[in-house]
């Protein structure tokens, strides 16, 4: 007997089986330039104990938390496509995310940390270099 999967298709379902949360490709290439001009960081790791929210990167000692959103999860009004079904669970999954992005970068700034959120379609290069400059300026 086959158990009905959450997913719209078959296909939709092995997309999403793919998604990752971590250790993306532009995590990977920022980290790795990032470790190559000889920075240290935290992979993964929840900068505020009381809250169970991740940064992708984080300097701990320098209280800085990265962040490389996906276009799709995230957003981002350069390429953000609506969903074109399930639509009624997709646009507030969506919205849901852009506020908790928001709630969480406010909380850490509460607590003195700097944030540096970048898009996937983003350079790592120029990611790398707003990083490096957080970091310069404290």
């Amino acid at each position: 007997m086959e158990v009905k999967s959450w997913a719209s298709s078959r296909a939709t379902r092995k997309s999403m089986l793919a998604n990752r949360s971590r250790d993306t490709g532009p995590e990977l290439a920022l980290r790795s330039i990032l470790h190559g001009r000889g920075y240290r960081y935290r992979v993964n790791y929840r900068p505020l104990r009381d809250k169970r929210n991740s940064a992708d990167i984080v300097f701990t000692k320098a209280k800085v938390a990265v962040f490389v959103d996906g276009c799709y999860w995230h957003g981002c009004p350069e390429h953000y496509w609506p969903a074109k079904t399930n639509v009624h669970y997709w646009a507030p999954k969506i919205a849901a995310n852009k506020e908790r992005d928001e709630l969480f970068n406010e909380a850490l700034a509460e607590r003195g940390w700097t944030v540096v959120r970048a898009w996937e379609h983003e350079a790592p290069e120029d990611v790398a270099e707003r990083v490096a400059l957080a970091l310069r300026r404290l």
